[in-house]
This record gives structure tokens, C-alpha cells and sequence, in this order.
């Protein structure tokens, strides 16, 4: 295992001698990158390791010489163009020639979600009733606190499932156990990551929530103390649709950011795993690469939904299939915008 000093003088690892070649070859890292292993008390360049004397051997001087500049500075000095279609085709192809990976890989991402979501629908079980009576700020602060403990297993699980899908696209080694990857290499930027993204996202859906709330709340509080007379909750019921017809205005508005800053942060998670980026340069990567061709981005979020959501026509089950194939497709269009030319 090894530590690396990279092009933006920040440290990353640990990470394998197969990752670092492999950082070699991608020209992240060069002969006077700087590098220690695991018994090393000081950094020296990487010409000094014997065991990666064949790999830089192997590095071409352009490649060489692009760790003048740091990863995001790169990809931010070229352009691109998205084949939405062509990145829908690919994923589907990739889960046919993979299935058993990727399926298998996205069964335990699912898992790790339910059980996660399970943990916390049984905290909360023991004051929910107490919470529907709470004022709007308190039941909008319980919604934050929730993102941020969903944050804590999903930021890093969702990372983790992203490399095994990247590795697959590359046609390097990978299994289903590196969907825990995350936990090791990349645990608190993942996290952060994921937090950050989250928070603003509901921050931007606030003016609804806080409406929605406001009008829905106390009919929600009455109908489950009335849970015994039938024609009292039918009452009820028939006054949420007044209530969210009157907060449909507030939804639309505040879905214009909510959309926006969701395409532009599509590819924080995957910069972040991939790049070993901290979650503050990989929002800022993400943000300004999507936003060169923003409208090709969200098109393929729309046709990724869109595919995804042909699942619920097949009981629901075929979501277990046609989500991972929009899962595929959108790292399709970050090699596009990211990865190496030839993927």
C-alpha cells in the first residue's frame, strides 16, 4: 500500500501498487511524483521504487508531462460532446456482457439502502406519532438530520458501487466486494460529498417543504387520531388535495434550482472515488464541466429516468434491471467528459 502526493499537492491513499501503475499509465503520476509505502517514514520520487521502473518506463512524455496542471484544471481546458443514445446503448450492452457483476453490485448497494433506511424508520418509530405535532421547524430539522445519517452509508456505498461499474468499463479487475471500497479509500470526501450535495438540494425544495407542512401537517396529525372512524379519515383525505394543490405553485418554483444544481452535481460521487478529488473540487469540477453542455446532461438524466422507470411496468421488479443500465449509462457520459479518450 502506498500514499501519494498528487498534481494538486495533495495526499491520497492508501492505495495498491496496481492503482498507483495504474495512475502512471492515465499520466496522474510520473517518475518525480512523489510517493512512501507503508514502512517509509519520509516521501521520495517514484523513480526510486523499483517496482514501478517498468511502468514509467512505459509513460509517454506527453502523458508525463500533464501532471504540470491538476486533474480538474484538465478536464476543465477541454470540451466535449454526449451521444445520449449511444451512452443508453453502451450501458445496456455493458449489463449484458456484466450482469452478474454489475447486478450483484447494485443487489448490495439496494441492500445497504434498505437496511440504512430500516435503522432510521425504526429510530424514528418511537416519536413519530409526537412529530406529526411538532412545530413545521422541528419536523424540517428531523428531515436534515435524517439526510445526514443516510449520508453517512449511501455517500460511501454509492462511490464504492461507481468504481465497480468505472473498473468494468475499463475492462480492469474488479468484484462485488469493492462496492465497500469506499469505506477505505475515500470514506469522509464520499460522505462529505454526498452531505453537501444533499443538504443544498433540500435546502433548494425548503419553501415547499415548509408549505407543504404548514397545510398538510395538522390534517396528517388529525387523521391518525381518527384512524378508527372511517368517515372521518375519508374527510380528511379529501382535504389533502386542496392542501396540495395550493403548494403545487411552491413545488414548481423551487424544482427550476433543484434540477439545475442536481444535472450540474451528477458527477461528484464518481470524481471523487475516481480522482481521489476532495468533495469540494469535485462539486466544483462536476459543476463547471456539466455546465458547458448542461442541456446534454439533464437530457440523459431524463432518458436514464425514463429507462429506469419502465421497470414499474413489470410489477416493479424490472427496476432491479433497468436502473442499473441508467447507473451504466451516466458513467458512460463521465469517460465522455472525464475519462480517458479511448473509453
Amino acid at each position: 500500500m502506498f500514499t501519494i502526493i498528487g498534481g494538486d499537492g495533495k495526499e491520497y491513499g492508501p492505495i495498491t501498487d496496481a492503482d498507483v501503475r495504474q495512475w502512471i499509465a492515465e499520466g496522474r503520476l510520473n517518475a518525480q511524483s512523489q510517493a512512501k509505502g507503508e514502512g517509509d517514514a519520509e516521501f521520495r520520487a517514484l523513480a526510486q521504487f523499483p517496482e514501478f521502473a517498468d511502468a514509467l518506463s512505459q509513460q509517454t512524455p506527453a502523458a508525463s508531462a500533464s501532471l504540470s496542471s491538476s486533474p480538474s484544471a484538465e478536464f476543465q481546458e477541454h470540451d466535449y460532446e454526449l451521444d445520449i443514445g449511444g451512452c443508453i446503448s453502451r450501458g445496456w450492452n455493458l449489463l449484458k456482457e456484466n450482469f452478474g457483476i454489475l447486478f450483484a453490485s447494485f443487489l448490495v448497494m439496494i441492500g445497504g439502502k434498505i437496511a440504512c433506511a430500516g435503522i432510521l424508520n425504526l429510530v424514528a418509530m418511537g416519536f413519530s406519532a409526537s412529530l406529526l405535532h411538532a412545530p413545521v421547524g422541528l419536523q424540517l430539522g428531523w428531515n436534515y438530520l435524517v439526510t445526514a445519517l443516510f449520508s453517512l452509508v449511501m455517500g460511501p456505498l454509492m462511490g464504492g458501487l461507481y468504481l465497480v461499474y468505472l473498473k468494468t468499463i475499463r475492462r480492469q479487475a474488479t468484484g462485488v466486494g469493492e462496492v465497500f471500497a469506499g469505506f477505505q479509500k475515500a470514506y469522509m470526501p464520499l460522505f462529505l460529498g454526498a452531505l453537501v450535495v444533499s443538504l443544498i438540494i433540500n435546502a433548494c425544495m425548503l419553501p415547499f417543504s415548509y408549505v407543504w407542512l404548514s397545510k398538510a401537517g395538522p390534517l396528517l396529525a388529525q387523521m391518525q387520531q381518527v384512524s378508527g372512524d372511517p368517515a372521518a379519515a375519508q374527510n380528511l383525505l379529501s382535504q389533502l388535495m386542496p392542501a396540495f394543490f395550493n403548494a403545487l405553485p411552491v413545488l414548481f418554483v423551487c424544482l427550476i434550482p433543484t434540477t439545475y444544481l442536481t444535472v450540474c452535481w451528477l458527477f461528484t460521487l464518481p470524481l471523487i472515488v475516481d480522482q481521489q478529488m476532495n468533495f469540494g473540487t469535485a462539486m466544483k469540477t462536476s459543476f463547471k464541466m456539466v455546465n458547458k453542455h448542461w442541456w446534454q446532461v439533464f437530457g440523459l438524466t431524463i432518458l436514464a429516468g425514463l429507462v429506469s422507470l419502465a421497470g414499474v411496468f413489470a410489477c416493479c421488479i424490472g427496476l432491479l434491471l433497468t436502473i442499473p443500465i441508467g447507473i451504466a449509462a451516466t458513467l458512460f457520459a463521465y469517460e465522455t467528459i472525464f475519462g480517458p479518450e479511448k473509453n
